[in-house]
């Protein structure tokens, strides 16, 4: 399956809502500590991925998408820190892969075009948490980033029960 990695403007977040939503809530429901809890349906991240939507168009979120057969599989954020002593850092968010396109690199490339893409606007800096003990939390060192630390008990996953979350940050550009 061929895949496409690009980075979406906000139109095109917006026409892809449907997508989004779907790779969203497969990821929760697949147990993905990304900030919502069970139970958690497509319809339930209509929301969400309207306030991207509008940050991207704002300036302030990079958004990445994978698509295999012009279905969105995959997609990934970098939020565009916007104090005045942090232009070059930007936060990676929400790596997310639908189950059903798992194995097929898609997290790499996704992270090599909005890394790229966040040199191109400045940022020398990426920083990024993840849940601790998560799967999640064993490719980023794959893909060339550091680990900081971990804080205990920092958020819930899905079903309920404290996680903690892993600190890392990568240098680019």
């Amino acid at each position: 399956m061929p895949a496409t990695i690009r980075i979406v403007t906000a139109e095109e977040a917006r026409a892809a809502i449907a997508d989004l939503c779907e790779v969203l809530s497969d990821c929760v429901n697949g147990g993905a500590s990304v900030g919502f809890m069970l139970p958690y349906e497509p319809e339930d991240a209509v929301g969400y991925w309207n306030e991207i939507a509008d940050a991207v168009e704002k300036g302030g979120i990079i958004l990445a998408v994978a698509e295999v057969d012009g279905k969105i599989v995959g997609t990934v954020q970098v939020g565009l820190a916007s104090k005045p002593n942090q232009p070059h850092r930007g936060d990676l968010m929400k790596l997310l892969v639908h189950r059903s396109a798992r194995g097929l690199g898609l997290s790499r490339r996704l992270m090599e075009v909005v890394e790229a893409e966040a040199a191109r606007r400045g940022r020398t800096l990426l920083v990024l948490d993840t849940a601790t003990g998560s799967d999640a939390e064993k490719i980023y060192p794959r893909f060339g980033w550091s680990q900081v630390g971990v804080i205990p008990d920092y958020a819930m996953w899905p079903e309920g029960g404290f996680c903690g979350t892993t600190l890392f940050y990568k240098r680019v550009g």
